[in-house]
């Protein structure tokens, strides 16, 4: 279907796409207070973006809290999108290193390293 409308193929490797996203979860993990960071930041750009649609200061405040939540959703979303890239180069720095059958594997691996990581950061917070 996709080839009836452009005159060209688009080839997508599973493995790379399953490995990038993996890497890309395990940076997501291990760099958490990186994320929480953009995320505050997508979240406050959305925020003053949206405000200046607004010419009714009344209609602004009315709906304030349901569009800051839904800012707040698309800025977690949005998020993700530097720690996929990133997953991607590092996906594709261990396929050029260690060959393609490596790359979901070590891409597990380091998934299992960052969530052990931030289970680790997050009792050491805790335990201050």
């Amino acid at each position: 279907m996709l080839t009836d409308i452009l005159p060209f193929r688009f080839v997508l490797n599973p493995t790379a796409i399953a490995g990038a996203s993996l890497w890309s979860l395990a940076l997501y993990l291990a760099f958490f207070p990186t994320t929480e960071w953009i995320s505050t930041q997508l979240k406050r750009w959305f925020n003053f973006a949206e405000r200046s649609l607004y010419t009714s200061e009344a209609e602004y405040e009315r709906t304030r809290k349901a569009r800051e939540s839904q800012n707040a959703f698309y800025a977690s979303i949005l998020s993700i999108i530097p720690f996929f890239f990133l997953g991607g180069l590092c996906n594709y720095g261990v396929e050029l290193s260690l060959g393609d059958s490596w790359a979901i594997s070590i891409g597990l691996i380091a998934c299992m390293g960052g969530g052990i990581y931030e289970l680790g950061r997050r009792d050491g917070e805790s335990s201050r």
